[in-house]
């Protein structure tokens, strides 16, 4: 009968570690706000995600070799502060906006046409005139495929086309032809 209240206070020592490691996360939970999680489950999930991360990261940097007491102190701070971080629950849409630059700069990517502009530019004027447009330029006498009539109207800028240089994020620059070098 002795033994087992000494097991039974091993039992409740291991209970209240992981009783703590339960509160750090709950503590985590509280930082939620209510209107951006509606569903119940969400903070379980939360939860068992940090579980895991945590321990993955534990699993890494411990590898195959032993850590002295003053690298596990290391590890365990690191771990806490993974713990002690904000969750962000909700990603937050970003509205699409219009880069203006002053003086009418080119301020995303090249001041000049990349090749893939000027492809999908050649391309849908030559198609265009295929089709019947108006050129905008007095045709040469040398150019005898609407893909020829295009390029001459390209090294001239008179193409009035608009090229939209857009980011990751979905902001973007309308750049006219003529501002190009």
């Amino acid at each position: 009968m002795s033994e087992s209240p000494k097991k039974s206070k091993s039992k409740s020592k291991s209970k209240s570690k992981s009783n703590t490691n339960i509160g750090a996360a709950q503590k985590n939970e509280s930082k939620f706000n209510d209107e951006e999680i509606k569903d119940k489950e969400t903070p379980k999930v939360i939860e068992d995600s940090l579980r895991k991360s945590i321990e993955a990261y534990r699993n890494v940097r411990i590898g195959t070799k032993e850590l002295s007491e003053k690298e596990m102190e290391v590890l365990d701070k690191a771990c806490k502060l993974i713990e002690q971080r904000e969750i962000i629950s909700k990603n937050m849409e970003h509205k699409p906006v219009e880069i203006v630059s002053e003086n009418g700069e080119i301020s995303l990517g090249p001041p000049t046409l990349t090749r893939f502009e000027k492809a999908r530019i050649l391309g849908a004027r030559a198609l265009q005139l295929s089709l019947g447009a108006p050129h905008f330029i007095e045709i040469p006498k040398n150019a005898s495929t609407s893909l020829e009539i295009a390029m001459e109207e390209l090294n001239r800028k008179e193409i009035p086309i608009i090229i939209r240089r857009i980011l990751p994020n979905g902001d973007f620059q309308n750049i006219p032809m003529q501002q190009f070098e």
